[in-house]
C-alpha cells in the first residue's frame, strides 16, 4: 500500500495506515476504520439482548428454529409427493378412491411446495426482527471509487462484525434448522427443475411410453380416423369425400374394440398426443417430402400432429391461400402446401410429425402406423 495517504474524519485529515498496521489492527479497530472511512456515524447500536440466556431469548429462538424446521419438513414432504403420490389419471366411476387420490397430487406439491418457502421467509423476517441489533446510522454521500487493500479489510472485518453481533455463531439450534429449512428446500427445487427429466424416454416400449401415441396399433387392430361430434360415444368415422379441397378436420385414434368402451373413447379424445389434423390439399398441390416418409400421405391428403413443436399448443389455424399451419400461442407457421409442415415463422424449429395414412376396404380413412418419432416439444433424442 503507498503511504503519505490521508482520509477525512469530520473535520480532520487522517493518515492511511500501512499494511503492516492493518495486520496488527483487531477487527474493532477495523470495524471503526472502516465505519470512517465511508464518513458513517452509528447514532444508534443496540444489541436486542442485552442479557444473554434469558427466557425470553431462547424462545425467540426457538420460533426462529421452529419455522426452519418447518420449512425443511414441508420441502421433504414436497419431495416426498412429487416422486411418489399416485399421478396417473384414475376414472372416479371405475375407482372413486383412487380418483381422489389422484386429484390430491397438483394440490398437495403446490401447497408443500409455497409452505416451505413461506416459512424460509417467516424465519429469516424472524431472526432479524428478534436477533439482530436495532442500527440507526448517518452517511454522508462522497464519490465511489476503487477499492483498495484497507477498503477490503475493513469491509471484511464489517460483514464479520455484523455476523458476531447478530448472535448466529453461538446459536447452534437456529444454524442447524436454517440449514436443514434451506438445504432441504434447495433440495425440493432442484427436483421441481429436474423432475421432468428423470424419466428415461427409452425405458418403455408400450403404448404409454414417449416414442408412442394413441395411433400405436396394437395386436394389428386397424386404427381409424375419427372425429369428434362432442359425445364420446358417437362414433363418426372420416372419409376422403368428407373432405373439400383446402380444408381440414381433426382427428382421433378409434378402434372397433373401444366402441362400447366408455372409458376408451373418452381417453382417446382427451390424451394430450392425439389430435392430428388431417388437411385436404388443393387439387395438383406436391408440396416437398421428407426422406422416408414420401408415401404417408394419400393423395391431396395429409396428416400431422396439431401439438406444435415448439411448446406443445395447438396448432390448430389452417390458411388455405397460403397453405399454412398457424399455432396461435407463439405465431409458429408451418407449411403443409409446399413442405412437409415444415416451420417457416415462429419460434418452432421443428416440423410437424407426420401420421402415415390409407383408406381401407370400406373407405374410410386408416393409420397404417404410428408417428415414427415424438411429437410435440418431445426431448432431446429426436432429430427432426
Amino acid at each position: 500500500m503507498e503511504t503519505g495517504q490521508e482520509y477525512a474524519t469530520g473535520e480532520h485529515q487522517r493518515p492511511m495506515p500501512s499494511e503492516a498496521e492493518l495486520a496488527e489492527m483487531s477487527r474493532d479497530e477495523k470495524v471503526r476504520l472502516g465505519t470512517e472511512l465511508d464518513d458513517v456515524e452509528l447514532v444508534e447500536y443496540r444489541d436486542k439482548w442485552p442479557l444473554k440466556g434469558t427466557r425470553a431469548e431462547r424462545r425467540a429462538e426457538r420460533a426462529v428454529a421452529a419455522w426452519f424446521s418447518l420449512a425443511g419438513l414441508s420441502a421433504l414432504a414436497f419431495i416426498g409427493v412429487f416422486i411418489f403420490w399416485p399421478w396417473r389419471y384414475e376414472n372416479p366411476l371405475v375407482d372413486p378412491r383412487g380418483h381422489f387420490i389422484y386429484s390430491l397430487y397438483n394440490p398437495l406439491i403446490g401447497f408443500f411446495l409455497g409452505l416451505s418457502i413461506l416459512a424460509v421467509g417467516i424465519g429469516v423476517i424472524l431472526y432479524s426482527k428478534k436477533f439482530l441489533p436495532h442500527e440507526v446510522a448517518v452517511q454522508q454521500r462522497h464519490d465511489g471509487h476503487g477499492s483498495t487493500e484497507t477498503d477490503r479489510q475493513t469491509a471484511t472485518a464489517l460483514l464479520a462484525d455484523s455476523g458476531e453481533r447478530s448472535g448466529i455463531a453461538r446459536r447452534s439450534m437456529i444454524k442447524r434448522t436454517a440449514g436443514f429449512g434451506a438445504g432441504a428446500f434447495g433440495l425440493g427445487t432442484g427436483v421441481l427443475v429436474l423432475g421432468g427429466m428423470v424419466k428415461n424416454p427409452w425405458a418403455e416400449t408400450g403404448a404409454d411410453s414417449l416414442l408412442h401415441t394413441g395411433w400405436m396399433k396394437t395386436n394389428g387392430e386397424k386404427v381409424y380416423l375419427r372425429r369428434n361430434t362432442g359425445d364420446p360415444h358417437d362414433v363418426s368415422l372420416v372419409r376422403p369425400q368428407d373432405l373439400a379441397p383446402n380444408s381440414f378436420e381433426t382427428v382421433f385414434p378409434f378402434r372397433e374394440s373401444e366402441r362400447h368402451n366408455e372409458e376408451a373413447l373418452l381417453h382417446a379424445l382427451r390424451r394430450s398426443d392425439n389430435p392430428v389434423m388431417l388437411i385436404r390439399l388443393s387439387p395438383g398441390a406436391a408440396p416437398v417430402e421428407r426422406k422416408g416418409q414420401e408415401d404417408f400421405n394419400y393423395g391431396d391428403y395429409y396428416a400431422y400432429s396439431k401439438i406444435c413443436t415448439h411448446l406443445g399448443c395447438p396448432a390448430s389455424l389452417y390458411e388455405a391461400e397460403t397453405g399454412r399451419l398457424l399455432c396461435p400461442c407463439h405465431q409458429s407457421q408451418f407449411d403443409v402446401a409446399n413442405s412437409y409442415a415444415k416451420p417457416v415463422f415462429g419460434p418452432a424449429t421443428r416440423s410437424l410429425p407426420q401420421l402415415p395414412i390409407a383408406v381401407d376396404e370400406e373407405g374410410y380413412f386408416v393409420a397404417r402406423h404410428d408417428f415414427i418419432e415424438p411429437i410435440g416439444p418431445a426431448y432431446w433424442e429426436r432429430n427432426s
